[in-house]
């Protein structure tokens, strides 16, 4: 239900942009996160975005680079990145919510990957330097 799509190969210091767009169901009223994991660590979180795009989040690694957004009109949530580094290589997954949180509380359950009910099948990032 959940497809991501964009990853690829790129140099150190470019850009690119991940896509997912999900089908058989609407998103729009969940909360949705960008997750990424490289071969023997856990799955890392990476950014957040609130139902109505109002509010993010981010891991500090990826602040002032990396920018999340989404089309509720299309269902399709982005992940923006700019001035790529090699330590960004990973398989990267979007995901949805479907809980309610508070403001306060927010970001501690948005960044846990077991806080997610929908997971894409994850699209590959190369950064080369």
């Amino acid at each position: 239900q959940l497809q991501a799509s964009g990853g690829g190969l790129v140099q150190s210091g470019g850009s690119l942009r991940l896509s997912c767009a999900a089908s058989g169901r609407t998103f729009t009223s969940t909360g949705m996160g960008w997750f990424r994991q490289v071969p023997g660590k856990e799955r890392e979180f990476v950014a957040a975005i609130r139902w109505s795009g109002a509010s993010t989040y981010y891991t500090n690694s990826v602040k002032d680079r990396f920018t999340i957004s989404r089309d509720n009109a299309k269902n399709t949530l982005y992940l923006q990145m700019n001035n790529v580094k090699p330590e960004d290589t990973a398989v990267y997954y979007c995901a949805a919510d479907t809980s309610t949180y508070s403001s306060i509380t927010y970001f501690y359950h948005a960044s846990r990957a077991s806080s997610y009910d929908y997971w894409g099948q994850g699209t590959e990032v190369t950064v080369s330097s």
